[in-house]
């Protein structure tokens, strides 16, 4: 692919000139390979650049002024939206071309895709990570309560004790509100005894 420029060599305007020096100072800066079609000395030239150039770029006269950019038969832009681009690194982007290794634009494109696709990588892998170091902290604590006992034995005795302890509680519980009512039914034999000894006494 070429780069067209399209000057006009026999320009009177001193802005015009400077735009055009700009333009081509600027590609052989790059060692961008480019043709200059001069329209001042050929008349094709300045009829295929008018015919080229979008409705929406050109002024209100309907002439496209010079200097106008093209990559072979695709239109890139004149010298405003050349400059724009040379500030903003993206020359290559505006040309049509890819930028070389190294370059100031290959770099900033390399970056923006390793932020974009480290944005989303990072997200993914914090969710797993996340979920992860749960799953293993849960694993460690019962890991280390295991090692606590295996490494304490008067440890685990105790646990043990208290454990047998506990099912020792309960049986006495049920003991001590099973003699409740074995006590009451003594009370009341009692009671009846007493009774019928006073019914007897009576009688006698």
């Amino acid at each position: 692919m070429v780069i067209k420029v399209f000057l006009a060599s026999l320009s009177g305007s001193t802005a015009i000139k400077k735009k055009q020096q700009d333009v081509v100072g600027f590609l052989e800066a790059l060692k961008i390979d480019y043709a200059q079609l001069d329209i001042a000395s050929n008349e094709d030239n300045r009829r295929w650049m008018r015919e080229n150039v979008p409705g929406e770029k050109k002024p209100t006269n309907g002439i496209p002024l010079p200097p106008q950019i093209f990559n072979e038969e695709m239109y890139c832009g004149d010298y405003e939206t050349f400059f724009e681009a040379k500030e903003d690194n993206t020359v290559y982007e505006f040309l049509g071309l890819t930028p070389p290794p190294g370059s100031k634009e290959a770099q900033q494109a390399e970056n923006t895709q390793k932020l974009h696709n480290g944005s989303g990588t990072e997200e993914h892998l914090d969710d797993d990570t996340t979920k992860k170091e749960i799953v293993e902290a849960e694993q460690n604590g019962d890991a280390h309560i295991a090692e606590l006992e295996e490494d304490d034995p008067d440890k685990k005795a105790e646990t043990d004790a208290q454990d047998d302890i506990a099912e020792e509680e309960e049986p006495a519980e049920d003991d001590e509100e099973s003699r409740k009512p074995a006590e009451e039914e003594e009370q009341e034999e009692g009671e009846e005894d007493r009774e019928e000894e006073e019914q007897a006494s009576e009688v006698l």
